[in-house]
């Protein structure tokens, strides 16, 4: 005769790892379009599309449709020569309509974000590069200071001049999010391991069936932190290695695994509390 042995809370019953793909990392573009897509909109200023030769006027008299003067001077962009206004089917000038934000500092952000992301993504700094990267930049910074450089190249900054309407943030950025959303909640779930009291089943394709496999001189290892990737981007992510034991061994890697502490914790608390069948006689 047997009893069952005690279960396990149910929080611990099961714990499912989900290995992300690298466009979790992208939040930071879509984030930042949206918000330079509001601050665009918010400026309340509009783009004015006109031809080679154009040339803004202050104080200018400005005649209407009945060859009436305004009250008082005005400001006026001239086209010269024989060129036109971008027009529709009639044949009138374009309105204004287009939100273009007065500063170009709106779109060197955005720009800065996109490259810094794709820079992080694809070079990999683990361990002492990290830091060797960090102590790099600092003497870097130092450098300039000493030399008097950063005013030069904050002045250079300035010239450059990168404008996307409010229409290009929010469809660059809604794009983005909904790949995002699409990727991150659905696609990367297909790809996983789920651990329970004694074993873990594991899914390495989209639409692929489950492997099982027991817990018993399992090894889990945890790689170096990417400081950039992982802490900074990944708000706490990192790469899991796992292997099996036995005349066959296996080895499963799972990179960017989110909460990778908290997980690591249950898994090893859940080994710990391996379930024991008790007989008596």
């Amino acid at each position: 005769m047997s009893t069952a042995p005690t279960p396990l809370p149910s929080d611990r019953q099961e714990i499912m790892i989900v290995s992300h793909s690298m466009l979790f990392y992208w939040w930071p573009v879509w984030a930042v379009g949206l918000l330079m897509a509001l601050l665009t909109y918010l400026d309340k200023t509009l783009m004015v599309v006109v031809p080679p030769k154009t040339e803004a006027i202050r104080d200018a008299d400005v005649y209407w449709n009945e060859g009436k003067s305004s009250e008082r001077k005005r400001y006026a962009v001239v086209v010269r020569d024989e060129s036109k206004l971008p027009s529709d089917d009639k044949g009138d000038p374009l309105q204004p309509k287009l939100h273009m934000a007065n500063r170009s500092a709106y779109g060197v952000i955005f720009a800065a974000t996109l490259l810094l992301v794709i820079l992080i993504t694809n070079v990999p700094l683990r361990g002492l590069w990290s830091v060797v990267v960090i102590i790099s930049i600092v003497l870097v910074a130092v450098i300039f200071a000493l030399l008097d450089w950063w005013e030069k190249i904050f002045h250079y900054l300035s010239l450059l001049d990168i404008r996307i309407n409010a229409g290009g943030y929010l469809f660059i950025s809604l794009v983005l999010l909904v790949m995002w959303l699409v990727t991150t909640v659905f696609f990367d779930r297909q790809i996983y391991m789920i651990f329970t009291p004694g074993q873990f089943r594991v899914c390495q394709e989209i639409g692929g069936g489950e492997s099982t496999y027991d817990t018993i001189g399992m090894v889990i290892q945890k790689q170096r932190d990417d400081l950039f990737r992982h802490i900074i981007l990944g708000l706490g992510s990192g790469d899991l290695i796992v292997r099996t034991s036995g005349a066959h061994t296996h080895e499963f890697h799972l990179p960017n695994v989110l909460f990778i502490n908290r997980k690591l914790q249950m898994i090893e608390a859940m080994m710990r509390d391996r379930p024991v069948v008790k007989g008596t006689a």
